[in-house]
């Protein structure tokens, strides 16, 4: 299974550790480590929380056993980050194979990245927000950052914002 939320990125991969870091390391259930992230993260909702608490533990950051959240002994490296962006997070694939055919003069925009995958949006997701359209145009750009924050997208600049995205190095 593929997770489907997609916080937003933070500027650097190091950034990761904190919020790890406010994961406890003794095992506390999803109310109490979200009330956890919020608090030493400044993060603004448990929403937030809980889509961040879910991320990690899909980057392998954060594991969840049977008494609750821990925080893995791992290093948000940036090969385990690529490596769990491919693996558990929902149309990863489908983007890289799109970045992977895009070119600096045609690059792959949120919207490219919504159009490619808007059909396979779970049905739930579209019954229950009314603007899911919207919502989903945004993961995709979240979804494009983070390739780029570990190197598997580059941005290409157009009269300086980002135009789109490419296949980066570590495709």
């Amino acid at each position: 299974m593929r997770l489907k939320p997609v916080p937003e990125p933070p500027t650097a991969l190091d950034d990761l550790r904190d919020l790890q870091r406010a994961v406890p390391l003794v095992p506390g259930d999803t109310d109490d480590c979200c009330a956890r992230l919020r608090r030493r993260c400044d993060l603004p909702d448990r929403q937030t929380a809980n889509d961040w608490l879910a991320f990690l533990r899909t980057l392998g950051l954060v594991e969840e056993t049977s008494r609750g959240f821990v925080r893995a002994d791992a290093e948000p490296a940036p090969e385990r980050v690529r490596e769990r962006l491919r693996d558990g997070v929902l149309f990863a694939p489908e983007a890289l194979a799109a970045l992977a055919d895009a070119s600096r003069e045609d690059p792959v925009t949120p919207d490219d990245l919504f159009a490619a995958t808007r059909d396979r949006v779970p049905r739930h997701d579209r019954a229950r927000d009314p603007d899911w359209e919207a919502t989903w145009r945004d993961r995709a750009a979240r979804l494009l950052a983070w390739l780029a924050l570990v190197d598997l997208a580059v941005p290409v600049e157009s009269a300086g914002e980002t135009a789109g995205y490419v296949a980066g190095d570590a495709a």
